[in-house]
């Protein structure tokens, strides 16, 4: 049986308390603007995806984020980088951290109205520190109505890729949507995903019948997949990416991009793999523009200090999955303006 504990107020509720303001909003837009020219095809930058695999604490974050912002400066020609601030990941097992959205304090308990305002205040506060705006998986759909005027991009993993109802939210989001392949690398469902967040579609949400458009800008990301014995199979090669721009053919799905998942099974969950998976797509992009036109960038784990911890003792080193350092992501990233 399941306990009411206290109910949880409309997202609109949050939204008056915690606004974005005019310059904020400007912000906002110009940022949808430059990643949708970039998903389209408008735009030969790189988009750039990065962050730690999960934002379990404000202040490491923030810092994070600033230090992006400045990186941004320097790459804003080549690079449009979105900050992961992931603010619904839990621990993959399911057990222990469910993410800032449910536990704002990753030590403390529960507390889901906490968990939302912390979530706005630290988006916001990234935003005015760094000009950027951010990223987030849409783990749980109903989720998504509390943060999507601060979002730029969502992404559906790997395991909710093939539920209809993040298909079905998916096609009622204003900012592009990267949706994994699943587990099993399954190329063909991964189509058919896109195929439903790119439809209009009429579905159940929250408490209302609604209907959605379509999101032309939905799109994959590729992440590798896992086999039946549990052995990782990467996907970010030459050839596997051809077979998924000949799906995307013959498709006829609109603005056909790929954006490639440094980590997961591409690197065999060997965080520093990520640097030698961005450099052999860089290097496949120089040998055949078919690859080059429809790999539009790629999603990073990284955070202040490499590695992870069971417990959150040292200031910006992440409590779920391994991330590369800060020097080595601002090696890397300097490393792919140069090649774009």
């Amino acid at each position: 049986m399941l306990e009411k504990q206290y109910l949880i107020p409309e997202p609109e509720e949050f939204m008056a308390e915690s606004p974005l303001t005019e310059d904020l909003k400007q912000i906002k837009k110009s940022r949808d603007e430059e990643i949708r020219a970039v998903i389209s095809g408008k735009s030969n930058k790189m988009l750039v995806i990065v962050g730690p695999c999960s934002a379990h604490e404000p202040a490491p974050t923030l810092e994070y984020i600033r230090r992006l912002g400045r990186l941004n400066e320097q790459v804003k020609d080549k690079l449009v980088i979105v900050p992961r601030i992931y603010t619904n990941k839990p621990r993959t097992k399911g057990v222990g951290y469910k993410g800032m959205f449910l536990q704002p304090d990753p030590e403390g308990a529960a507390d889901i109205i906490r968990g939302i305002r912390s979530i706005r205040a630290l988006h916001l506060a990234a935003i005015k520190e760094s000009g950027l705006t951010a990223a987030d998986e849409m783990l749980y759909p109903e989720n998504m109505a509390y943060m999507e005027d601060l979002l730029s991009y969502h992404a559906v993993g790997a395991r909710s890729v093939e539920d209809q109802l993040h298909r079905q939210v998916a096609s009622g989001v204003d900012a592009p949507v990267g949706l994994k392949n699943p587990m099993s690398g399954n190329i063909p469902a991964l189509i058919n995903s896109i195929f439903a967040a790119q439809s209009p579609q009429t579905f159940k949400y929250r408490n209302y019948q609604v209907r959605s458009g379509g999101n032309p800008y939905a799109h994959a990301i590729l992440r590798g997949g896992v086999d039946g014995a549990g052995n990782d199979v990467p996907n970010f090669h030459y050839e596997t990416v051809m077979q998924v721009e000949e799906f995307y053919r013959g498709s006829q799905l609109e603005n056909p991009a790929i954006i490639i998942d440094c980590n997961h099974s591409n690197s065999g969950k060997k965080h520093r793999q990520q640097m030698r998976v961005a450099a052999e797509v860089m290097q496949n992009r120089h040998f055949d523009d078919r690859f080059k036109t429809i790999v539009k960038g790629f999603m990073i784990e990284s955070f202040l200090e490499e590695g992870n911890q069971k417990h959150d003792e040292v200031f910006g080193k992440s409590i779920t999955d391994p991330c590369i350092s800060w020097s080595q992501t601002e090696e890397m990233l300097l490393d792919i303006a140069a090649e774009v």
